[in-house]
């Protein structure tokens, strides 16, 4: 601890030696695993996570966790698909559901800020709402397709650049334009601020909670672009994906990729670095054919190593542990 403590060897740092060394013996050992469908696979498949993972490390930066994200993505892609299958213009569609996005993300960030609502329970009971509402009111199945009359979602979930999928370039897209809002806007900094010192930053004049409404109204957006990509590339969306690990998988990216859960440490590299790890990770253990329970045992295992670190690293002060943020 005391090397990572003084910066010999950073977390980011080992997490992304660990990624090398976990490709080169998956290279190895595992039949296939360089060829370049394969790799394309691995690409494609922390896309989608690592969208989700840069909307989850804003938040966890200023302090915060949104559970919530999950359900967004996907039932909310659901009720757009739902609504243009049923008629509804593509761009009435898209409003309304934008409409609806933007309010979840402000009732998140109202309880948060206002109703001093940990952000655990939060955002816990407005992903339950959320799917609970689209799915009795708004849906009629767990799948929906894209409407072929959507031919622009289709056309885009083909679409290549440098021959690149587009969700990679969209990943990429996402977590540069991120980096450049944290890095270089008074929102970024103003983030930080709040995440290494919550109290100061309100001291200081920054206006603490319209910053948090505005932290999970960009997390939930994040989370719709995630669920529209995931569509594209899928020609459908599935809601059962609100009960899968998928959630724990971006928690996951975030806390090993570097990210401090006590706010104010990290950035989008280290986003980038944890989702190739367990990108790696997971199409390994893929290739292997390892059961999923499985899976999900070594994926819990080593999130529950993450916390642990993590919270030796960046340990929890008094203003989190009264906030019961994290």
């Amino acid at each position: 601890m005391s090397v990572l403590k003084s910066g010999t060897l950073s977390q980011e740092r080992i997490v992304f030696l660990f990624a090398i060394v976990l490709f080169v013996a998956y290279a190895a050992l595992l039949n296939g695993f360089l060829a370049p469908n394969n790799l394309v696979a691995i690409l494609r498949s922390v896309s989608v996570l690592g969208i989700l993972a840069v909307g989850m490390g804003i938040v966890v930066i200023g302090r915060g966790i949104d559970l919530s994200m999950v359900a967004v993505m996907a039932m909310a892609t659901a009720w757009q698909l739902a609504m243009m299958n049923a008629g509804t213009p593509p761009l009435i569609a898209t409003a309304i559901v934008f409409a609806g996005v933007v309010a979840v993300g402000i009732i998140n960030g109202l309880l948060i800020a206002y109703a001093e609502v940990p952000a655990v329970f939060a955002t816990l009971a407005t992903a339950s709402f959320v799917f609970g509402l689209v799915r009795s009111r708004f849906i009629a199945q767990d799948a929906v397709p894209v409407p072929p009359s959507a031919s622009f979602i289709l056309e885009f979930g083909q679409a290549r650049l440098a021959h690149m999928p587009i969700e990679v370039v969209m990943f990429a897209v996402a977590a540069f334009l991120s980096f450049l809002v944290l890095r270089f806007t008074k929102f970024g900094r103003y983030v930080y601020y709040m995440g290494d010192n919550y109290q100061a930053a309100r001291t200081m004049g920054i206006p603490v909670r319209p910053m948090i409404i505005g932290q999970y109204v960009v997390s939930a957006l994040v989370a719709w672009l995630a669920g529209l990509i995931t569509a594209a590339g899928l020609q459908s969306i599935n809601t059962r994906v609100v009960n899968s690990t998928l959630l724990y998988d971006v928690i996951l990216v975030v806390v090993i990729g570097g990210i401090g859960l006590s706010g104010g440490k990290g950035g989008m590299r280290n986003v980038v670095i944890g989702a190739l790890l367990i990108g790696i990770m997971l199409n390994g253990m893929t290739i292997l054919d390892l059961p999923n329970i499985y899976q999900n045992l070594i994926k819990a295992t080593i999130l529950l190593v993450a916390l642990i670190i993590d919270s030796r690293l960046n340990p929890r002060d008094e203003q989190v542990g009264q906030q019961g943020d994290i």
